[in-house]
């Protein structure tokens, strides 16, 4: 639990009931559980969203053929060359401009 063992426990509720006091810290302990309870509730469901999209994107995936992605279905027309073909020269008028 975080670390903090009983001695470090004790000492935390004893400051906790010194400063709170005793009839605001029963209050106090039941606000913060049900806020814990519900931070709980969200993330379990936030895991739960989570779960369902990664099984239906590995669901969607098992069955993926490439025709169905366009990407891969298109054959490049022009493979590309191992050995990079130098660019075009300017023209003879192009360099006097410059």
């Amino acid at each position: 639990m975080f670390g903090i063992g009983m001695p470090e426990l004790v000492l935390i509720l004893a400051v906790a009931l010194i400063v709170l006091g005793p009839r605001r810290l029963p209050e106090i302990a039941r606000a913060l559980g049900k806020g814990l309870a519900e931070f709980r509730r969200a993330t379990d469901e936030l895991k739960d969203e989570f779960r369902q999209i990664e099984h239906e994107v590995e669901d969607s995936s098992a069955h993926a053929t490439p025709n169905d992605d366009s990407y891969l279905a298109k054959k490049p027309d022009n493979p590309p060359s191992p050995h990079p073909q130098p660019s075009p020269q300017p023209a003879e008028s192009e360099k006097q401009s410059r």
